[in-house]
């Protein structure tokens, strides 16, 4: 543990702010802006390794404690000034935590309330006193923390809605959460964009449009688009909902 503080950790004042500052004052508004950012166990996995840093909630949780408070201190204060300098500007902040795996969460719910949701609280708070909206990334099955994500963190738009999951059922989402958040994504890049048709693509998109029609949802990609993705594929997603989507 005294090595774990005594480690030399970031500090905001590492960043050049005034560039920061030059940059958001170009920014073109008919765009949303998006900035701060907030990942903690993705960090942590990067320093400890994937397989250490999940077995820490079990074997090292103070470990995991200690850095993980580091890793907020540092981000809060990186956030708050950032806000600062783009009140106004900024619209969304990204938080995010791949909570769930293919076949269901990678971690405890107990230990995500633990040691995840009380810091991404704090850092959506952060965003909102700066009426910044929260949109929030994880991958996976993650149905079941998904009440979570909205009731205690206070998430406002959720992505990527990995929807051919066991829980991520794209009807039972609206049915249970459509008034409370936005869809963000649910284009499913595991085996639609990648290796289906041109069709295969329309036609899920124009599903897409059906199933989220009692919500609010913005086409996307399940996550990043990967290498192989026909480029037609992706022109046909883009082209589909300017077709057929509205505002």
């Amino acid at each position: 543990m005294d090595e774990i503080h005594a480690y030399q950790w970031p500090s905001a004042a590492d960043h050049d702010f005034a560039a920061f500052r030059q940059m958001i004052s170009k920014v073109p508004r008919h765009r949303f802006v998006r900035s701060g950012e907030y990942e903690p166990f993705l960090l942590y996995c990067a320093m400890r390794g994937l397989e250490q840093g999940l077995m820490d909630f079990l074997e090292y949780p103070e470990v995991l404690d200690a850095a993980l408070d580091h890793i907020f201190e540092y981000y809060y204060e990186l956030n708050q000034r950032a806000f600062e300098i783009g009140k106004g500007v900024i619209d969304i902040a990204y938080l995010a935590e791949d909570l769930g795996g293919q076949r269901g969460l990678l971690m405890s719910i107990d230990d995500i309330r633990r040691y995840i949701l009380p810091k991404q609280k704090k850092m959506a708070d952060l965003a909102k006193s700066y009426g910044i909206r929260v949109f929030y990334h994880t991958d996976g099955d993650v149905q079941s923390v998904i009440p979570d994500l909205i009731n205690v963190t206070g998430i406002e738009l959720l992505n990527p809605i990995q929807w051919r999951c066991p829980s991520m059922e794209r009807e039972g989402l609206v049915r249970d959460f459509g008034d409370k958040i936005i869809f963000h994504g649910a284009m499913d890049n595991q085996q639609t964009l990648p290796f289906g048709t041109v069709e295969d693509v329309r036609a899920e998109v124009v599903e897409n449009l059906r199933i989220f029609s009692g919500a609010r949802w913005i086409c996307a990609p399940c996550h990043n688009l990967q290498p192989i993705t026909p480029t037609e594929n992706i022109v046909a997603m883009y082209e589909t909902i300017h077709e057929y989507g509205r505002f």
